[in-house]
């Protein structure tokens, strides 16, 4: 059981990414989704889950996060199509 997630957030294929880091992935995400949480995520409609990877412990998943922040754009792009090609909207899948 994961106890931690990394996540990217993109606004549509190839556009605006969030990175972030959560211990309960379906509610960050419903918040990202319902625009409770001001900033990036709200202003530019950066809603869709792409990509996750899930964490033993909130440590390794804070060192991942800030890993992939440092990471130039296409190598994100690249993590997100390497498991999700079409960019789809994993979050409807995450709550069947």
């Amino acid at each position: 059981m994961a106890y931690a997630y990394v996540y990217i957030l993109a606004s549509k294929k190839n556009g605006t990414l969030y990175t972030g880091v959560t211990g309960d992935l379906l509610k960050r995400v419903h918040e990202h989704k319902s625009d409770k949480i001001y900033g990036l995520t709200k202003r530019y409609q950066v809603h869709d889950l792409v990509y996750y990877e899930p964490h033993d412990d909130i440590i390794a998943a804070i060192t991942r996060e800030k890993q992939i922040k440092t990471w130039q754009r296409q190598w994100k792009i690249e993590l997100i199509t390497k498991d999700n090609p079409t960019w789809e909207d994993l979050y409807e899948d995450l709550i069947k």
